[in-house]
């Protein structure tokens, strides 16, 4: 099976950039699910019922979120008639949405989708090993579900590694998101679950993590309150991840980077372009 995770959209250079190049990439590289991170979405903070539709329009299967989930207000009514849109699966059981879901693909496949968010710097939720646990005990790989995908939205390198080091064997692919900058370590784990630390942003890198430079900058200098954050409008470069599963076991055989746009050096999946 062929997996492709796109990191955290933010603005509207993110928004452009899916919507130009992933129907493309689809194609191109027949993949059967596609998963984007959709939290930063509407101008850097949450994502609306538009937005959302039109990431799905444009190729996700799912679209996973984090601590900026609702940061739309709207989104704690949508998010409970939207499937494939999902809230870490943390957070308390009275929140609205859900944190995990079955999708199925045209081969007739079902791919597991698992959003969870990190507590090391983050908002202090639940326990999101325990609470990922429990999800793969409803749909574990190879019974269940043909292939796992688990978005771990955090700050700190060493919680998202322990996430893909207690699921390895178990998850096709364990993906870091929210620090918008793109790792060198994508790898596969001994138990064959393919990983990365953080997927990195689709949005416009001449920024700081997709935000006009200015008033981030003035805060770290001037350490005083200023204005609002703003997304940066340059043009977007995708940022993330695509995986070759073994049809039999659903685990990883090949992983690699992907960088698409004008900032950053380009990375694609060398093994779906011969």
């Amino acid at each position: 099976m062929r997996l492709l995770f796109l990191g955290d959209v933010v603005g509207r250079p993110g928004r452009v950039a899916v919507s130009e190049r992933l129907p493309e990439l689809k194609r191109r590289w027949s993949l059967d699910c596609v998963v984007i991170n959709g939290e930063n979405a509407a101008g850097g903070f949450g994502i609306t019922e538009g937005i959302c539709d039109e990431l799905l329009t444009a190729g996700a299967d799912v679209v996973t979120l984090g601590n900026h989930s609702f940061d739309q207000r709207e989104a704690l009514v949508f998010i409970e008639r939207q499937p494939r849109l999902l809230r870490p699966i943390n957070y308390p059981a009275t929140t609205p949405g859900r944190g995990a879901t079955l999708v199925d693909t045209s081969t007739g496949a079902r791919v597991l989708v698992i959003n969870a968010m990190a507590r090391l710097y983050m908002d202090p939720l639940d326990d999101p090993f325990s609470a990922v646990d429990r999800a793969l005990l409803e749909a574990p790989l190879g019974r269940v579900a043909d292939a796992v995908i688990v978005d771990f939205h955090g700050e700190a390198s060493s919680e998202k590694q322990a996430m893909g080091h207690f699921l390895d064997g178990r998850a096709s692919l364990v993906v870091g998101t929210h620090t918008h900058v793109p790792t060198a370590d994508h790898q596969i784990f001994d138990g064959g679950t393919a990983y990365m630390t953080d997927a990195g942003m689709c949005g416009d890198y001449d920024s700081i993590l997709g935000m006009t430079k200015d008033e981030p900058v003035r805060r770290f200098v001037e350490k005083t309150p200023g204005s609002r954050l703003e997304a940066a409008s340059g043009q977007g470069t995708l940022s993330g991840i695509a995986v070759e599963t073994d049809d039999r076991t659903g685990l990883a055989i090949k992983v690699a980077a992907v960088r698409i746009g004008p900032r950053l050096s380009p990375a694609l999946p060398e093994f779906w372009e011969g």
